[in-house]
């Protein structure tokens, strides 16, 4: 067992980048909740998105062409969810599971003719002179676009929801659906709304994995991530950055337990692995405690005309 081996300033950078799938994916799913529907299709909507921009970043050879169409793919799956609990008042639990086999299954379809292709790079940031300061530089200033975005995405979230009309409106649509409808406001236009941004949230985060995280297709590569996603937004209270923090939390134990591994440490690997989600579960047990409930219409279904 060598711990020396273990770089802190990378571990450190590292759990950035693994933590960026689940972050972006958590984010989106948190609006969908505080709009008051609880979608279940995430691990679809990631699965979807990343096999959608691993195809058109090969075929364009653009990363960033890749990250849109991802966001595209996620979004339009989340419209038949949409269409499936807004309209045809279906049941969000069951809705959500099915999308999610839908998702594996026409990933796995479209991914047939891509396994074994390498996509295109998508390369770091170079921020002159911030990007070559000790430690921090390597730590803050020296990863791919999509590591700032999806910060940037979880700040415009937060201000959002707690400083405009339209995230007050998204808030009360979410605590209390009839009330909003009472007001005038459009329940399902602002529903739709939300699920297709947590699907284009969740489809960001599947190609990232596909394109930066593991730069390969392969079938089922999300490996749950859309799971820890749903908990994060749980853990978090509902609240923006806590699901930063919980995202930087999961992905750090991850990065740590792989390098745990490199260095030979003496407990099985398969302890190891299940770490990550063990722990997970730990936190949300403690999180349980936390008085912050979830909006009260959420998984409800809105039965008034539009």
């Amino acid at each position: 067992m060598d711990l020396s081996a273990i770089n802190p300033v990378l571990l450190i950078a590292s759990l950035m980048v693994a933590s960026t799938p689940i972050l972006l994916a958590g984010i989106g799913e948190l609006v969908v909740e505080r709009a008051g529907v609880l979608n279940l299709g995430v691990e679809g909507m990631m699965i979807t998105g990343a096999i959608c921009g691993f195809a058109i970043a090969v075929n364009t050879g653009s990363p960033a062409a890749g990250f849109v169409g991802a966001a595209v793919g996620g979004a339009l799956l989340s419209l038949l969810f949409a269409g499936l609990t807004q309209f045809a008042l279906a049941n969000q639990v069951a809705s959500g599971l099915a999308l999610t086999l839908f998702g594996l299954g026409l990933s796995s379809l479209l991914g047939q003719s891509y396994v074994g292709i390498k996509p295109p790079s998508t390369p770091r940031l170079d921020i002159p002179v911030l990007s070559d300061l000790p430690v921090v530089g390597r730590i803050l200033f020296g990863h791919d676009l999509m590591v700032y975005v999806s910060v940037a995405i979880v700040a415009g979230v937060w201000a959002f929801l707690k400083f405009t009309r339209a995230g007050l409106v998204l808030r009360a649509v979410g605590e209390s659906h009839d009330a909003a409808h009472a007001l005038g406001y459009k329940v399902k236009r602002i529903r739709v709304m939300a699920i297709m941004f947590g699907g284009a949230c969740a489809g960001l985060g599947g190609a990232y994995v596909s394109l930066v995280r593991v730069p390969q297709w392969t079938e089922g590569m999300t490996a749950g991530a859309g799971w820890i996603a749903l908990a994060l937004v749980v853990f978090a209270s509902w609240k923006p950055w806590r699901v930063l923090l919980g995202a930087y939390l999961f992905g750090g134990i991850t990065v740590l337990q792989l390098n745990l591994q490199a260095a030979g440490i003496a407990i099985p690997v398969e302890y190891l692995s299940m770490s990550p989600y063990l722990i997970t579960i730990l936190v949300l047990v403690i999180m349980s405690a936390d008085k912050s409930r979830a909006p009260a219409s959420l998984g409800r279904i809105f039965h008034a005309s539009q």
